[in-house]
């Protein structure tokens, strides 16, 4: 992607990186980087900050799944400078704006031109980003007690397992009628689905796309 070396950073070992949506162009946010995190982010094909205020690294989406693919890093003329061309998922900005740049200095409210998610597929993807989220806190930040915690603990098997079974229910569900309780054995197929998504880092934006795709089929 880029040589590490010709990268020139300030006196605390950090350069600025503009994140720009590779689909549109559109900058999606600013964060800092040190070496340690541009080497991450060649290293593992998604974006790597470093938090001035907690003074650590941090993954993009680490904890919300919305991660960002990166498909090339750019430098300046002074390398001082990343232009980071990713793929996102999902919203870029924690208060859920595609872009951290959703504000304008008299007030107004910059045009975003890619909408989010939720407005891209209905309301039931803000639901499923929103159960997701919850899904990924419980996968970095194990609780004890939490349900989601233990599947995760268990493993992929485990997780296997309840999707089948979650499935074979709700097809008797369906079988026997019973409104009721197929959506209340749907929801948790969904749910134990979310949780597999989770477990392979793929979000629920990325399964919506696909499914967009099809469309036509």
């Amino acid at each position: 992607m880029i040589d590490e070396t010709s990268l020139t950073y300030d006196a605390a070992g950090l350069l600025p990186a503009i994140i720009q949506d590779e689909e549109n162009g559109q900058v999606l946010m600013l964060a800092y980087m040190n070496a340690e995190a541009v080497k991450k982010t060649c290293e593992t094909g998604v974006t790597w900050f470093y938090s001035r205020k907690r003074k650590r690294l941090w993954q993009k989406g680490e904890t919300s799944g919305n991660v960002q693919r990166v498909k090339r890093i750019a430098y300046d003329c002074d390398a001082d400078t990343l232009l980071v061309t990713v793929v996102q998922s999902g919203p870029a900005c924690h208060e859920g704006t595609r872009s951290c740049f959703s504000r304008l200095l008299d007030g107004g409210k910059a045009e975003a031109p890619l909408t989010d998610p939720a407005d891209m597929y209905g309301g039931a993807a803000s639901v499923l980003q929103d159960v997701f989220q919850v899904i990924c806190d419980r996968k970095m930040n194990p609780k004890e007690g939490s349900y989601t915690t233990y599947l995760f603990e268990k493993g992929q098997d485990k997780i296997l397992k309840k999707v089948g079974e979650e499935a074979a229910e709700t097809i008797i569900a369906s079988k026997n009628n019973d409104k009721k309780e197929l959506l209340y054995e749907m929801a948790d197929l969904w749910y134990h689905n979310l949780v597999l998504l989770a477990y392979h880092g793929v979000t629920p934006t990325e399964l919506l796309a696909e499914l967009a795709g099809r469309r036509k089929g």
